[in-house]
């Protein structure tokens, strides 16, 4: 072997495991954070704020009236809050149900169904004469408890902020997607939202189970003009300075997705908004840092971190290779693969290490190589051309 081949074999290593090592760094660090228990009991709140419950619902038919169910079933006074379904291509069975419920039901008509789109036409055609403190916004596919309601409100009172964010679990895990999808998102909420509030940094938002201000949402949610919307809401609100704090004792269940080809089309369309995000807001880091707005900078960081499935596959990938080229090269990315683990091992809580994980462990290598597949240029085009047809950019 040439010189040039092992100084480009030296530059590709160094430009792989460079951004590997950051973003494990990063995982570790706050998957540490997330043990620190920050709050342990939510004060009783003196005032009861009246809500406004946002569910959009796209195609939804077989979940969303469990779903309505669920949140007419509050021990929460009724007078206290109202409950929306935007009905985006429901069935009319569906629909003649919901509409026999104490609901408002929305039915939009949208060439191109977003659920931003479906945000704005509810805020949009709310009651003027109606007054809302809060707006809290649910999934079609999400159940809560009776006492979810007085929960949400003794923690945005607790709170006092225009953003809080609430812990969603799994409530089916009935197949290796579905669990797996599962942990990803327990690891998730240890991660970006636990361990940062430990830390005293801003939670990170999901497109559901989350609580706004009424007045700062009617007036941000115009703003939003694509399919991720729950990122461009991020974006606002650091970009005005709003922390967003994480209650992880209250709970939002949410069903996962339960086939390989929709874990694998659900991971795609995630690393495909994060990597479109951090593009757009890469170039705010520098100007976030320098003007002390570290929840920002941190955001961005985030946005700008590599995927898991795309972490865990170089990882692999780099520690099986180089081993048969040059074995010194190969045991800095050994220790990052043990690294990496022992930081989702610390995110990963107690209840999903029971008699299925091991498969769903077994499986995972599997389903991440099904995902990055996914990624490649000609499923791109495949999803472009989907997209096309179908008018649909509906992100759940």
């Amino acid at each position: 072997m040439n010189i040039s081949f092992w100084i480009i074999l030296y530059i590709i290593d160094a430009m792989l495991f460079i951004p590997v090592a950051l973003t494990t760094i990063y995982m570790l660090v706050f998957a540490a954070a997330s043990l620190i228990r920050h709050r342990n009991i939510i004060p009783k709140a003196k005032h009861q704020n009246r809500f406004v419950i946002l569910i959009p619902a796209y195609r939804a038919d077989k979940t969303i009236i469990q779903t309505v169910l669920s949140v007419l079933g509050q021990s929460y006074p009724q007078r206290l809050f109202d409950v929306t379904v935007i009905s985006d291509h429901e069935d009319e069975m569906t629909n003649f149900r919901l509409a026999q419920l104490p609901i408002t039901l929305a039915v939009p008509n949208f060439e191109i169904s977003t659920k931003a789109k479906s945000l704005q036409f509810a805020m949009k055609n709310l009651p003027e004469f109606k007054i809302y403190d809060a707006v809290l916004i649910l999934d079609a596919d999400n159940v809560v408890a009776p006492e979810f309601l007085e929960a949400v409100n003794d923690a945005y009172e607790t709170a006092g902020t225009k953003a809080i964010q609430l812990h969603r679990v799994s409530k089916n895990r009935d197949t290796a997607a579905a669990r797996l999808d599962a942990i990803f998102e327990e690891i998730n909420n240890s991660v970006f939202r636990l361990g940062h509030i430990s830390l005293g940094i801003s939670s990170a938002t999901m497109g559901s189970g989350i609580v706004f201000d009424f007045n700062w949402f009617h007036d941000n949610v115009t703003m939003l003009k694509t399919a991720a919307e729950d990122k461009e809401i991020e974006a606002l609100l650091m970009q005005q300075h709003i922390f967003v704090d994480y209650f992880n004792d209250i709970y939002v269940y949410d069903e996962k997705t339960r086939t390989t080809k929709d874990f694998n089309r659900q991971r795609s369309r995630f690393i495909s908004t994060q990597f479109t995000t951090a593009i757009k807001n890469m170039r705010f880091f520098i100007p976030a840092m320098f003007s002390k707005r570290y929840d920002y900078a941190d955001k961005i960081l985030q946005w700008m971190l590599i995927p898991r499935t795309v972490l865990i596959a170089i990882i692999v990938m780099m520690s099986l290779i180089l081993p048969f080229i040059y074995m010194t090269l190969a045991i800095k990315w050994w220790i990052t693969f043990a690294v990496i683990i022992f930081a989702f091992a610390l995110a990963t809580p107690d209840y999903l290490i029971d008699k299925n994980f091991d498969k769903s462990f077994l499986k995972a290598p599997f389903l991440i190589v099904l995902g990055l597949i996914n990624l490649l240029p000609f499923s791109g085009w495949k999803n472009k051309f989907v997209n096309k047809n179908t008018k649909n950019n509906y992100r759940r």
